[in-house]
C-alpha cells in the first residue's frame, strides 16, 4: 500500500506524466463514447456539402464526399486505439513468455531464444509488416495481429534481464528449496516483481502501435475505407491538401497528441516505478 502511494505521489508531482494521463484518458473516453457524441454517421455522404471548411455545423469540416470529419475522427479513435491495445497485448504476452523462459532457465535455452530475438531485430519492423500484409491482405484484425507478432522482442529483452536479476533472490531460492515447480516460481514469485518495466514498455508501445497503424492506413495497407481511421483520413486529405487543409490537419493533430500523451505517461511511470530515476 505504501509503495502504491509512493508511485501515485511521484506521478502527481510529475506534470508531464499528469498531462499524459489526462490526454490518454480523454482520448479513451472519446473512443468509448464515439457512438453517442458523434454528430453525424461517419458513413453519411452529402454531395451538397463537399469540402466545407470547419464551422459550427461541421466542427472539423467535411471531406470530398461531404462526410463530417469530426464524426469520422471520433470513430477513427476507436479503431486506432483498439489496434494499439490489442497489438500491445499480443506483443507483451509473447515477450513475457519468451523472456521468462530465457531468463529463468539460462544456458542453451537462453542462447537459442536470444539468438532468435537478435535475428528478429535485424529485420526492419515496418518493412517486415508490409511484406506480411502483402501475403495475408489488409484488414483491422490482420493489422492487430501482425503488429503484435513483430514487436515483442523489446519486451522479451526486458523480462529476461529482470529474471536474470531476480532468480537469485532469497525468496526464489526458498521457493525452489521448498519444492515449488518451475511454473509456480516463474509466474507467482518472479514475474510479479518483473512487471514494472514491462508495464512502462506496454504504455509506450500503445503510442507506437497507433503511429504504426496510422502509417499503414495512410499507405492504404491498414484499415480499409469506409471504416475510418486517422491514417486513412489523412490519405483522403492528401488529394485535396491545397484546397481542404482541414482534412489532413485534424487527424494529424490527433495522432500527434495521442502518441505524445502515451509517451509522457510512460516516461512518468518509469520515473515512478524505477528507483534509479527517483530523486
Amino acid at each position: 500500500m505504501l509503495e502504491q502511494q509512493s508511485v501515485f505521489t511521484t506521478i502527481k508531482k510529475n506534470r508531464l506524466a499528469v498531462t499524459g494521463l489526462i490526454i490518454v484518458s480523454l482520448f479513451f473516453l472519446v473512443a468509448v463514447l464515439a457512438p453517442v457524441i458523434a454528430p453525424y454517421d461517419y458513413r453519411e455522404i452529402n454531395v451538397q456539402e463537399m469540402l466545407v471548411p470547419p464551422g459550427l455545423k461541421h466542427l472539423c469540416g467535411t471531406d470530398d464526399l461531404g462526410r463530417d470529419i469530426f464524426s469520422r475522427m471520433l470513430w477513427g479513435a476507436r479503431i486506432s486505439l483498439a489496434v494499439g491495445f490489442v497489438a500491445v497485448g499480443i506483443s507483451t504476452l509473447i515477450g513475457i513468455l519468451v523472456g521468462s523462459l530465457a531468463g529463468y532457465y539460462g544456458r542453451w535455452i537462453d542462447s537459442v531464444i536470444m539468438r532468435f530475438v537478435d535475428i528478429m531485430l535485424c529485420f526492419p519492423t515496418f518493412f517486415l509488416i508490409l511484406t506480411v500484409i502483402a501475403f495475408v491482405g489488409p484488414s483491422i484484425w490482420n493489422i492487430m495481429i501482425i503488429i503484435g507478432l513483430t514487436s515483442w522482442m523489446g519486451v522479451a529483452r526486458l523480462v529476461r534481464a529482470e529474471f536474470l536479476s531476480l532468480k537469485q533472490r532469497e525468496y526464489v531460492l526458498a521457493a525452489r528449496a521448498s519444492g515449488a515447480s518451475d511454473a509456480r516460481i516463474i509466474f507467482l514469485h518472479i514475474l510479479p516483481n518483473a512487471m514494472a518495466p514491462v508495464f512502462v514498455s506496454a504504455i509506450l508501445g500503445v503510442g507506437a502501435a497507433v503511429l504504426l497503424e496510422s502509417a499503414l492506413s495512410f499507405l492504404g495497407l491498414g484499415v480499409q475505407p469506409p471504416v475510418p481511421s486517422w491514417g486513412n483520413i489523412l490519405t483522403e486529405g492528401k488529394a485535396n491538401i491545397e484546397i481542404a487543409w482541414w482534412i489532413s490537419l485534424f487527424p494529424g493533430l490527433a495522432i500527434l497528441i495521442t502518441v505524445l500523451g502515451y509517451n509522457l505517461l510512460g516516461e512518468g511511470l518509469r520515473d515512478a516505478l524505477d528507483p534509479r530515476f527517483k530523486k
